[in-house]
């Protein structure tokens, strides 16, 4: 990236902002208590009949929790807490089953974590068979996993291949040994390959690989090296995400030298040497920070139109429900977002107790449609189209013009207005973040979001 293109970006406050990543809208932490099983319930009985929905599984267990995570989990050295919460899975997908209208699909699958592979053979075939139970796939359903190579073995691939399995996911985060002591997160080359082989030799033939940038003591030549080596490994699909450091909210976090880590401007950096690597070997660039070969189903929905944003990041799913099961799991349907309990233990005691867990939400209005999809049109395609925008909704052409106007002179020329909508030119999107965040109309605390870059 040149440097006046920097200078500019740094004017504009990219080097100083905090923004969310922009998953959902409004983001989670506005969700409120007002929202509760009875949404839940209503929202679930309100699926069409034979529609196709996406479920999401969530494990909270690590057998060793890395510093540098800040998702909801818990360590465990035996199986004990692990095999309770499958018995609590399996109760709360068979109160899902009973309330679901007949004749619902699966178009989408995904086991997330925590360490989901650290169920057993057993539990994984168990678990696969109580959603089969509840909801068949489709001739064309994504099944994915969450796996960690240093928690698989041959047994648990295969059982995860019987049950379905067609895409798997690793976290290799960065290969270099010296950056992997600092976060907690020792995953060597050697180990991460055995399992990539391991994974396609079953046949699975979709592997998606998440790499971070912003981590201590990287700099171009280490992040260039692990880039590499994560290319000769040749995942479908990427994610480069920017590490968030919140050690006030992630408390392992503290156990980062946060002397040792990139500013801002060095993150750039970080992020424009990976993506360059990615390009140069034939990738596609999906949104912000996603890159996929042109085979795969996230360059297919990119290039027709159709790619869209969800918890995972970017997705090709077209489903209009997504179904979290699991403590701190997140549903979204077209009425608004429930979130069950985040503490295992009051998850668990719900279900017990024969109701669903779901502690807090949030109810669309219909400016919070209209927002979402405009903030999602910039973080999928750089731009807001002004026709779709008005097939979809009902907007004042006058009120929209204001609403792109006042954004694009924020950003003082950096955008492209005209009369077809607002668009992202290249060397301003390291700022959709911050752009999307302009339109949000929600109070936000900086404390709970990551470095705009």
């Amino acid at each position: 990236m040149r440097m006046d293109t920097k200078t500019q970006l740094g004017k504009l406050g990219l080097f100083d902002s905090k923004v969310p990543r922009y998953t959902s809208y409004p983001t989670a932490p506005h969700f409120t208590r007002d929202v509760g099983q009875d949404h839940f319930t209503s929202w679930i009985r309100a699926i069409p009949e034979g529609a196709e929905v996406s479920l999401y599984v969530h494990v909270p267990f690590c057998r060793r929790l890395c510093w540098f995570c800040a998702c909801r989990t818990q360590g465990t050295q035996t199986d004990a807490p692990v095999i309770a919460y499958l018995q609590t899975l399996k109760t709360e997908i068979a109160m899902l089953g009973r309330s679901l209208p007949r004749g619902v699909r699966l178009s989408r699958l995904h086991w997330g974590g925590g360490t989901p592979t650290l169920l057993s053979p057993d539990l994984m075939t168990e678990l696969a068979a109580a959603i089969r139970d509840i909801a068949p796939f489709t001739d064309a359903t994504e099944f994915s996993v969450e796996i960690d190579p240093n928690e698989i073995d041959g047994a648990r691939l295969d059982a995860l291949a019987r049950a379905g399995m067609n895409r798997a996911s690793i976290g290799v985060q960065d290969f270099d040994e010296h950056i992997q002591k600092s976060i907690g997160r020792m995953q060597g080359y050697d180990i991460t390959r055995w399992a990539v082989d391991e994974i396609r030799a079953r046949g699975v033939k979709s592997l998606n690989a998440d790499i971070l940038y912003g981590l201590p003591h990287q700099n171009r030549a280490r992040i260039t090296e692990s880039v590499q080596k994560l290319l000769s490994l040749s995942p479908d699909r990427v994610a480069l995400y920017g590490y968030a450091h919140v050690p006030w909210m992630a408390k392992r976090q503290q156990m980062i030298p946060s002397d040792a880590l990139p500013t801002p401007q060095e993150r750039l950096d970080l992020f424009e040497t990976a993506r360059h690597l990615f390009l140069w070997d034939n990738y596609v660039e999906i949104g912000i920070d996603h890159f996929a070969t042109k085979s795969d189903g996230l360059s297919v929905a990119q290039k027709s139109g159709h790619l869209r944003r969800n918890f995972q990041g970017y997705t090709d799913d077209t489903a209009e429900v997504l179904i979290g099961v699991g403590a701190s799991s997140i549903s979204r349907f077209p009425q608004g977002y429930a979130q069950n309990a985040p503490a295992t233990g009051a998850h668990t005691g719900a279900i017990r107790e024969g109701r669903f867990s779901t502690s807090r939400g949030h109810v669309f209005s219909a400016e919070d449609k209209l927002r979402a999809r405009m903030i999602e049109m910039l973080m999928c395609d750089f731009r807001i189209d002004s026709a779709e925008i008005f097939r979809e909704f009902e907007i004042p052409a006058a009120e929209l013009q204001v609403m792109l106007s006042a954004v694009d002179r924020r950003f003082e020329g950096h955008l492209t207005l005209n009369a077809t909508g607002l668009a992202i030119p290249l060397e301003a999107r390291p700022l959709t973040r911050m752009i999307a965040r302009h339109f949000d109309t929600y109070e936000m605390d900086e404390k709970g979001h990551s470095s705009a870059i």
